[in-house]
């Protein structure tokens, strides 16, 4: 079903998949969350002591430390982004492209978004210069500009932002008095973490960032909404805690409890969850490199991905073929690929990237497709590639994008 988008863009459909990466739940955490069905209480608003006090330790292993009372959780990093956008106020700044959830919250509350270009160098991440000028412009047009969502390690173009892109972003928003969210789901993704320097804006500037982190990506399957959020120090972010509580209480939005216990035991990071995000990353990092492999052989254009389980392509080099399937903008383009590769593949406008760009983010789950066993099989493989059903996938990948590469050159 067709509609029209809230920027005036012309008809999209509704929503992308949930994240996904096609691998069957760990037997571990399933047991966690069998054992704790059960139980009766409800986990208070903003998250019980168990899952604070592992919230904080997860942030105390990666350079942030954290005291509970600066953190809360909730039921998925939409409600808290949304708990946020309402108690900080005013108007909303996000890079184009970025996370298909962000911008529908500050819609919903009647908040004016604007998305300002990234830099040539990476996604998820204003250009601060860009930055800058928008700022200036919204506020000479009578706007209220006071939050800046941004992410180091994104999606959709699965990019790490490197660290003097990214402070000099960090200057120019604390300068014009913006409060950042830095949205660090995908940030234990990293494809090579040894050569990728990821840090988090909390390091940088720790007295003006908000952490948001979806544990229903790298930790917990998407049917498990918890997410997890970590407020500065100093009266500025003991009020900003304060409101994001009150609003979280007035929408009833708490984690469920057996959830709640499963996402504890995900954050204390166990041998069996670390020997799972580290397989998991390796297998997605290796199929990510492929796919990325045959749409750049095909003449497309994509930043090598670096983190999380996504591609973003670029197809204007092929538009002349394209152009002769009825493929002239971004909604054409998923509605094309999606029948041709017979997985979802939501073009660049769900991102807030322009509806006549040809770009289109692909998902790595969608390419290991199987059985529980046959994934299971992917996770251990020492060669995922050469497994017949992932073969058979990238292979399929490969040939239509080659098919439109000889179709633009015809």
């Amino acid at each position: 079903m067709r509609r029209t988008d809230p920027e005036g863009h012309g008809p999209v459909r509704y929503g992308p998949p949930l994240p996904d990466d096609g691998l069957p739940v760990l037997p571990e955490l399933a047991a966690v969350l069998a054992a704790a069905a059960g139980r009766s209480e409800s986990e208070p608003i903003g998250g019980g002591p168990a899952l604070l006090d592992a919230a904080c330790g997860y942030w105390q292993r990666r350079g942030l430390p954290t005291e509970p009372g600066r953190a809360v959780a909730g039921p998925g990093a939409p409600a808290l982004l949304l708990a946020l956008t309402f108690a900080l106020g005013g108007d909303v700044l996000v890079p184009r492209p970025c996370a298909a959830w962000w911008a529908p919250y500050a819609r919903l509350l009647g908040r004016p978004l604007f998305h300002v270009a990234t830099p040539a160098e990476c996604g998820g991440v204003p250009d601060p210069y860009t930055l800058l000028e928008t700022v200036r412009r919204v506020r000479a047009e009578g706007g209220d500009p006071r939050l800046l969502v941004l992410s180091v390690a994104d999606d959709p173009t699965a990019t790490v932002a490197p660290p003097e892109m990214l402070h000099e972003t960090l200057e120019a928003a604390t300068d014009e008095g913006l409060h950042l969210v830095s949205d660090e789901t995908w940030r234990d993704t990293l494809h090579a973490p040894h050569d990728t320097v990821l840090l988090s804006p909390a390091e940088m500037l720790p007295e003006h960032v908000t952490v948001v982190t979806d544990l229903a990506g790298a930790h917990l399957p998407p049917g498990w909404p918890t997410a997890i959020a970590r407020f500065p120090e100093g009266d500025d972010g003991d009020g900003l805690h304060a409101r994001v509580l009150d609003v979280l209480t007035a929408l009833g939005a708490r984690v469920a409890g057996p959830v709640a216990v499963a996402a504890g035991y995900a954050l204390a990071e166990p041998e069996p969850v670390a020997a799972r995000v580290t397989s998991a990353v390796r297998l997605h990092a290796r199929v990510a490199a492929a796919a990325h492999a045959a749409a750049v052989g095909a003449g497309a254009l994509a930043r090598p991905p670096q983190a999380g389980r996504h591609l973003y392509v670029d197809l204007a080099p092929l538009r002349a073929g394209l152009s002769s399937h009825g493929v002239g903008d971004a909604q054409d383009l998923e509605d094309f690929l999606a029948a041709r590769l017979g997985m979802p593949a939501p073009g660049g406008h769900r991102f807030g990237d322009d509806l006549g760009a040809l770009r289109v983010r692909l998902s790595t789950g969608s390419l290991l497709a199987g059985t529980d066993e046959e994934r299971t099989e992917c996770l251990g493989s020492p060669t995922p590639l050469e497994l017949p059903q992932v073969q058979r996938a990238l292979i399929h990948l490969k040939s239509v994008f080659d098919d439109l590469r000889d179709d633009a050159q015809r």
